[in-house]
């Protein structure tokens, strides 16, 4: 205290006074713009959980209640069933609504273990609720000309009937909200053994339309197949020719030719996609393989602290989510899934792929009016469910590691 404040005890009161104003003004400053970017957050937060499920905030806090019950459903008889969807997205050009990737993931919370199954999009089943037959991925299209939603449960069920499990939730995402998830964490890094090429899937020719409208020439035929009196035979005959086109190459998707090198790298968005959908140069189990792989690498990415402590990564999460992702999940739903996922510790995970060999458990018919399809060996779903049932104790699938 100086010798002026000393000696006039109404100015240092003055003085102290003015100083704790100020610093209470300081603390009130930084008090509104926490609790307006806490309240922004809360708000952003439940505008994202109405938009991709039923109920928002308020029905979340409802469930913390003490004496509410919030199990999820599963939980009490210890197995979690999820059903993940990914797809390009509704109104795109290309089959936006069909079920590019199919896969359950299985949760046994307390034996700390996760089990990843793939199904391939061209499985033939039942279209629930008809007895309409159609590969897999077209069933979610078609339950959507139904109704909003309608699409995720005819997936469960075609998927219910083909593992004999119950599916307790269904997660679908387009192709949009993938790429800015991938980028809101920060991207993936994989380590490639040899150089990745594709190029042939993003430059193929399709049906001329308004999107694909490059003609190169060539026709497609459709065709069938008839019984010949004269002949006692069947026979095909062209019932109508279409011209084919492609994309303008500004259009093409991944560039057209999709490559990376060999080695370790970060992935963005972008690339993770591509590199996701890429088939043509191997095969669509091989994809599913992939596919899996990222997926752990994305969740290793989530639950990670530098991601969750991270507010602009966790706003650009719930921006990648929006409109971009749906589920059946409730919002106190989603919020319990994460806290029972959170709290398993490295979990053990177990993967499988439904693929065209005695261990894939399916076979590839002789090609007929349905194209290129995949049926359970003995035809029936027999070896699958017992698989789907004891994954997590028998052996693991000798091939399960992409070859690229």
């Amino acid at each position: 205290m100086s010798y002026i404040e000393k000696n006039n005890p109404q100015l240092s009161a003055s003085r102290f006074g003015f100083m704790k104003k100020t610093w209470f003004k300081i603390a009130a400053a930084i008090a509104v713009v926490l609790i307006a970017v806490v309240g922004v957050f809360a708000w952003k937060t439940d505008n994202v959980l109405k938009k991709i499920s039923d109920g928002g905030l308020l029905e979340s806090l409802s469930r913390s209640i003490p004496g509410v019950n919030n199990d999820v459903k599963g939980e009490s008889e210890g197995r979690i069933n999820i059903l993940l969807l990914g797809m390009r997205g509704v109104d795109l050009p290309g089959g936006g609504n069909l079920a590019d990737t199919i896969m359950l993931a299985s949760i046994l919370p307390k034996e700390n273990k996760v089990a990843m199954i793939s199904i391939p999009r061209d499985l033939y089943v039942t279209v629930p609720g008809t007895g309409d037959r159609q590969k897999i991925n077209a069933v979610h299209a078609y339950g959507e000309q139904k109704g909003e939603g309608q699409g995720m449960e005819d997936m469960k069920t075609a998927v219910s009937e083909v593992t004999g499990l119950p599916i307790h939730y269904a997660v679908r995402t387009n192709f949009a909200g993938f790429k800015q998830l991938i980028d809101a964490v920060g991207g993936i890094e994989v380590t490639l053994s040899q150089p990745f090429d594709e190029s042939l899937q993003f430059n193929q020719e399709h049906v001329c339309d308004s999107f694909f409208n490059i003609p190169t020439g060539n026709v497609e035929n459709k065709t069938v197949k008839y019984f010949s009196k004269t002949l006692q035979a069947y026979k095909t005959r062209i019932v109508a020719t279409y011209p084919l086109c492609n994309a303008p190459q500004d259009t093409l998707e991944c560039g057209g030719n999709f490559k990376l090198p060999a080695g370790k790298q970060t992935l963005n968005g972008d690339q993770a996609l591509c590199f996701a959908r890429s088939r043509y140069a191997t095969s669509d189990f091989e994809r599913a393989k992939r596919q899996q792989e990222i997926i752990q690498l994305v969740k290793d990415r989530l639950m990670s602290a530098g991601t969750l402590t991270d507010f602009s990564k966790v706003n650009g999460i719930l921006d990648s989510l929006g409109d971009n992702v749906k589920t059946d999940m409730k919002s106190w739903e989603m919020k319990k899934m994460y806290e029972i996922y959170s709290g398993m510790v490295n979990p053990q995970i177990y993967r499988r792929v439904l693929e065209n060999s005695e261990e894939g458990l399916l076979y590839n018919p002789p090609q007929g009016d349905a194209g290129y399809i995949l049926l359970p060996i003995g035809d029936n779903y027999d070896k699958i469910r017992d698989m789907a049932k004891n994954i997590f104790t028998m052996p693991a699938q000798t091939d399960i590691k992409p070859k690229i």
